[in-house]
């Protein structure tokens, strides 16, 4: 039997700024045979994240760093051709950290057999997974989100983004929605139900924020932290909750961003600002999905991929992510379905 040949970008150098084609190496190599315990998949789905760019860097994080000439690490999605462990069969589709590759061998312990659902294979990426899982727990658990209250979402018009302003209006919040560009904003507004929404692209924010919240800010689920977290803090109310879902202005950065210039909001109002990562929910992942496809099958919730096709342009897909060229949840098609 012929080896089968599995394509894959490996990371050659750390990034300083933006990412690029250059930080990786393409390789073509042949696999080795599997071992007792071992399943080999045949990736499908990448997802592009924020945290991609994370990982590239020459420091531990929440996963310990990626050391250089190794696969370009990625959450993955794709079918099992090969098994030689009981708990999968050849045919089961399953998630996990396939990385930037065509086929990923993984003990069949580190892997996600995904049940079925009423939704396209991609909606795992796009409605559940660990961007769902994101959103919900990040308004329900961490901001203790409550009816009646004013929410800010800021790269609103991200996966995570999207998801949490609609959750938010599920839940009865007032919305206000923080993105770049005309286009975004008229999605968020008359397509998710965004209350507000502002262009920091078109307008200052602080005076964007003055006039979308003239009654302050309850709950900050914050994608972007920077001038962005500055100028939501300097408008909170008295019991605040801020779920810091993640810090995009300073994943590029050569040097930190300003801001936040002004913690001693959180003092003066009694607020409460709480860092999270999804591997923290993963044991309750059934109870975001069970909510999450209820109501995106009811109408109150949609989802929007921006798809890339074919693993040499992973690359590329990552520097569009950083560029704010995607809206809704990136994915890398990697092999049909």
């Amino acid at each position: 039997m012929s080896a089968t040949i599995n394509t894959a970008w490996h990371l050659a150098t750390r990034p300083t700024g933006l990412a690029s084609a250059a930080n990786f190496e393409w390789r073509e190599t042949a696999l080795p045979e599997l071992a007792d315990g071992q399943v080999r998949v045949r990736t499908i789905w990448l997802s592009i994240d924020p945290t991609n760019r994370i990982w590239m860097n020459d420091a531990d994080s929440y996963l310990p760093k990626l050391a250089l000439g190794e696969v370009m690490r990625g959450i993955g999605i794709g079918v099992v051709e090969e098994s030689r462990d009981a708990s999968l069969r050849v045919g089961d589709v399953v998630q996990g950290m396939l990385g930037w590759q065509r086929y990923c061998l993984s003990p069949a312990r580190a892997l996600t057999r995904l049940p079925p659902i009423p939704l396209p294979l991609s909606a795992h990426f796009g409605l559940l997974g660990h961007i769902g899982l994101t959103a919900y727990f990040g308004l329900t658990d961490v901001a203790q989100a409550r009816a009646g209250e004013t929410l800010v979402v800021s790269a609103a018009a991200g996966a995570v983004g999207s998801l949490a302003v609609q959750i938010g209006k599920v839940l009865g919040l007032r919305v206000v929605a923080i993105a770049g560009g005309a286009e975004k904003c008229r999605w968020l507004s008359e397509e998710l139900g965004a209350d507000a929404v502002i262009d920091y692209k078109a307008e200052d924010l602080a005076a964007g924020l003055a006039r979308a919240c003239p009654e302050g800010i309850d709950v900050d689920f914050e994608n972007v932290g920077g001038r962005t977290l500055d100028a939501v803090l300097a408008r909170i109310n008295r019991g605040a909750r801020i779920a810091l879902c993640g810090l995009i202005s300073q994943y590029n950065a050569s040097a930190p961003e300003p801001g936040p210039s002004n913690l001693g909001q959180l003092l003066m109002q009694r607020g409460r600002m709480q860092g999270f990562i999804v591997l923290d929910y993963l044991d309750r992942a059934q109870e975001a999905a069970e909510k999450l496809i209820a109501w995106h099958l009811a109408g109150r919730l949609k989802y929007r991929l921006d798809v890339s096709d074919g693993l040499e342009s992973a690359p590329a897909a990552l520097h569009k992510l950083f560029t704010g060229a995607n809206t809704g949840k990136l994915l890398l098609r990697v092999s049909d379905e």
